[in-house]
């Protein structure tokens, strides 16, 4: 980092030679487009659009000629909604809908923690002893819900499409938060337990074998196991050593595949993407990813700045258009009456006193719905022939602080965005408008693809 961007990172607001500087644009199409990326990895921290960026970059490699599978690892639906399956599991589903003349394919599935643990198990034991770890009790608890158990299977996903070379663009969507790089450390943590200790006590009695594994287990564990049967269960404890005894012939397997999954991450064909938000706690976890991917030797491509907001009216300030609306107030036109949107009716209107019920005449029905939008652009004329009473000073002046706060939004973000480029000045970014409503189909997801494409200018966008 260089000095001047130091002083930048150091100050709360930035040296402004720091801002002036260019940040590398980030161009996801290039990404796709690329034969030798065959892995995207979409991470970040929850509620930043992770699972909607996945789907619409595979959606876009899909149709501009590329073979897809999206892998998700988040729970959530919204990525079988948005293509239109009826749910998604552990099998890739084919995806229809995919237009283009050179159009490619795209898949989709979600991870099946347990299923794919199972997958393993029958992959590498023979019938009888992989029967008996299905059957017992600590597996089955083990593969439903252990702490790490997703983030290792979701490695063994990865690693099971990646072998299959089926697809020639597989885009991962990781869990929310901080648990997103869980997925990086599995294979690590998967050796500390399995070189373990207690695992291997556990283990011994069966490694030994006859007598002296007999002899072994009557001197050498009688305390520790009577010990643990009391503080776990007899039982349980049980159930771990038939487990392990079981398992003992695949411990290596799982390391082996585990390392050379994590080895795929490190290679020049994998690409990471971080997703935020233009908020300062989105921000600083962008800037943890960021700087952990680095740590680890993991390819980062670029952050995806996602739902930033602008004005098509940028060229009025938040100052001016307040000192706009404060003129007009002067004259006592505008009362800031909580719940009126800064409007008052004026005294000799039938509104100020008793007001008639307002009509409702129509709401509810599928025509008025049709006609509620979730877009914030309001006019005059719109209100007026709501409120008819209203003055067009008074509208003007409610518009004014409405675009006040617009441009105050706008402000925020953007130094927000400064302070993630100062501290990070080589990270490429693209920047995504804000829809007005949520995406729920492919034309929806096309458009945030195109969005991606372009780095969207934020102006004009809900």
């Amino acid at each position: 980092m260089t000095a001047s961007t130091n002083a930048g990172a150091a100050g709360d607001t930035g040296e402004e030679a720091d801002r002036a500087a260019p940040v590398p644009s980030l161009d996801t199409d290039a990404l796709i487009d690329d034969p030798g990326i065959r892995i995207i990895v979409c991470c970040g921290s929850g509620g930043v659009g992770k699972t909607t960026t996945a789907a619409a970059l595979g959606v876009r490699a899909a149709e501009r000629g590329r073979k897809v599978v999206v892998l998700t690892i988040d729970p959530a639906r919204r990525l079988a909604q948005s293509m239109g399956i009826d749910s998604l599991d552990n099998v890739p589903r084919r995806v229809k809908g995919i237009e283009g003349a050179g159009a490619g394919e795209l898949h989709a599935m979600m991870l099946d923690m347990k299923r794919t643990f199972d997958e393993i198990v029958e992959a590498h034991a023979d019938g009888e002893r992989a029967r008996a770890i299905l059957e017992n009790p600590f597996y089955q608890s083990l593969s439903a819900g252990f702490a790490g158990t997703q983030e290792y299977m979701a490695m063994e996903k990865l690693g099971q499409l990646r072998a299959r070379d089926e697809w020639d663009l597989i885009v991962v969507d990781t869990p929310p938060s901080r648990s997103a790089l869980d997925f990086l450390d599995a294979p690590k943590r998967l050796g500390s337990f399995l070189d373990g200790k207690f695992i291997k006590l556990l283990m011994a009695p069966a490694k030994m074998g006859g007598r002296a594994g007999m002899k072994f287990l009557n001197v050498g564990m009688s305390m520790m196991t009577g010990t643990l049967g009391k503080l776990l269960g007899g039982q349980f404890l049980r159930d771990v050593q038939t487990f392990v005894a079981a398992m003992d012939t695949m411990f290596g397997g799982f390391r082996t595949r585990a390392d050379a999954t994590y080895k795929l991450l490190q290679a020049p064909g994998t690409a990471f993407l971080v997703v935020a938000t233009p908020e300062r706690d989105a921000l600083r976890e962008a800037a943890y990813f960021v700087e952990r991917l680095a740590a680890e030797d993991m390819p980062l491509a670029g952050l995806v700045l996602n739902r930033v907001h602008g004005s098509a009216a940028a060229r009025l300030s938040a100052e001016q258009a307040l000192a706009a609306a404060e003129n007009l107030e002067a004259d006592g036109i505008v009362d800031q009456t909580a719940g009126k949107a800064g409007l008052r009716e004026p005294a000799d209107s039938p509104a100020a006193g008793s007001a008639p019920p307002p009509d409702t005449a129509g709401a509810g029905t599928p025509e008025a719905e049709a006609d509620a939008t979730p877009e914030t652009d309001v006019t005059a004329d719109a209100i007026t022939e709501v409120t008819p009473d209203v003055t067009t000073e008074e509208l003007t002046a409610a518009l004014l602080r409405l675009h006040a706060e617009r441009m105050q939004m706008v402000a925020r973000e953007q130094d927000t965005r400064d302070r993630f480029t100062a501290l990070h000045p080589e990270v490429a970014v693209t920047a995504v408008a804000a829809l007005p409503g949520d995406v729920h189909d492919l034309s929806g997801l096309r458009a945030i693809g195109d969005r991606l494409a372009t780095g969207s200018s934020p102006a004009g966008a809900a």
